[in-house]
């Protein structure tokens, strides 16, 4: 077997504050996803049918929810003589001794690493982002241009441009052409082309421009390398992306990017698109086949093995160990691992994380109002009483205890700490 030619880095980032209580104790690239993944999934997934099987995974923040779900990396047949996937967190040590300051030093503190592997191409990645794509068709594209940096960008709706980078292509065919301009999260956006985050690289000339940034006081490859490459004049190439992608940065989007697994005709189809996970991350392969009682009603969702439905779930998705008891409610909601509703409860537009048990008669959430979505969050590992109610876009801190809690209805967004 030839050792491989490319390299492939994911971001797998911290935790994000539009994300709240779900990133509490894990890393965004983490958080569950679709009734059994992880948001990280896509991306290990797209290499691995790109055949792209040397990874690196960059994280630092509550690292161990993703080293334990990517093992031995097995789940994506990452395992061998020339291929692996390895988990770089920050380390002290002679030449390095603080955390990542930001994704391009991530690299930088890394590049040991990358320079052992000498790889003829470096492929960037970010780990929280929802699509399927053959990275060899960019890489191709990045080959034929003899480009020093090649970034992957999609069409987005204008109106939200001014939150991503955004680039301007000199299109030469409808794969794409040479950047010639790109801003980072600009006030008044010149274009709806927005970076993906995935960018390949010429070794060489990533390793000068993640030095000569080291002088500066910013570390991102959008705010500051690519100014920086195209500043001097480097090859610098845009490739367009038409497919999906579902961006889960914040609470509303993750929702709606949840909301597009359901439907006779989703727009993300886990199973052609060939999602793999680690099936033994929580033990998913070993839950008992979904049980639904005589009085269950299930309508278009997605229920996974180890559920034991005996109520209504209308448009949600419910993770492995989720138990829905008669008379109880879920709809328009994410129920993740070991959820328990009891009698009585109804649940609208919610996502839950692991180990939450909601008494009997609670309500939680409810309609969407005002052209916003109105989701509610309750974090892990919480016993919520009988009756409680708790209204549209509020936030339930994980570990709540008893004796805090109101039974009173809580107004829109309202925080419970």
């Amino acid at each position: 077997m030839l050792k491989p030619s490319t390299l492939a880095m994911i971001l797998a980032g911290g935790r994000v504050d539009e994300l709240g209580v779900l990133t509490f104790y894990r890393p965004k690239s983490a958080v569950p996803f679709g009734g059994f993944a992880r948001v990280i999934d896509f991306a290990l997934s797209n290499l691995m049918r790109s055949g792209i099987e040397l990874v690196a995974i960059l994280s630092q923040y509550h690292s161990y929810s993703l080293i334990n779900h990517i093992g031995t990396g097995a789940a994506w047949d990452m395992i061998g003589r020339y291929r692996g996937i390895s988990i770089l967190p920050p380390f002290k040590g002679h030449e390095s001794a603080e955390w990542y300051r930001g994704s391009a030093d991530a690299v930088y503190q890394n590049l040991d690493f990358v320079q052992y592997h000498s790889p003829s191409h470096i492929l960037i990645l970010s780990g929280d982002h929802v699509y399927q794509m053959d990275y060899r068709e960019m890489i191709s594209y990045h080959v034929e241009n003899d480009a020093d940096l090649t970034a992957a960008f999609i069409e987005v709706d204008p109106e939200q441009a001014h939150r991503f980078g955004i680039g301007e292509i000199e299109f030469e065919n409808d794969r794409g052409g040479r950047l010639v301009n790109y801003e980072e999260k600009p006030m008044h956006p010149r274009g709806n082309l927005a970076s993906l985050t995935i960018l390949c690289f010429k070794p060489e000339v990533l390793y000068a421009v993640l030095k000569e940034n080291q002088q500066h006081d910013s570390f991102e490859f959008g705010r500051d390398i690519i100014p920086l490459m195209m500043e001097h004049k480097y090859e610098v190439y845009g490739y367009r992306y038409r497919g999906y992608w579902g961006y889960t940065r914040t609470i509303d989007e993750y929702w709606r990017t949840s909301m597009d697994l359901l439907g006779q005709e989703p727009r993300i189809d886990m199973e052609k698109w060939g999602l793999r996970t680690n099936m033994e991350h929580r033990d998913i392969r070993d839950c008992q086949p979904l049980k639904a009682g005589p009085k269950a009603n299930i309508d278009n969702s997605l229920v996974y093995n180890g559920c034991h439905i005996e109520g209504s779930v209308i448009n949600s998705i419910l993770f492995p160990g989720v138990r829905v008891e008669e008379g109880a409610e879920v709809r328009d909601s994410v129920l993740f691992f070991n959820n328990t509703v009891q009698g009585g409860t109804r649940i609208e537009r919610t996502v839950s994380d692991v180990n939450t048990t909601f008494g009997p008669g609670c309500r939680i959430g409810g309609p969407r109002q005002n052209d916003k979505e109105g989701i509610t969050v309750i974090g892990w590992n919480n016993q919520i009483p009988k009756q409680v109610r708790i209204g549209r876009s509020c936030i339930v801190y994980p570990h709540l205890s008893v004796d805090k809690w109101v039974r009173d209805i809580l107004v829109d967004g309202e925080v419970l700490l």
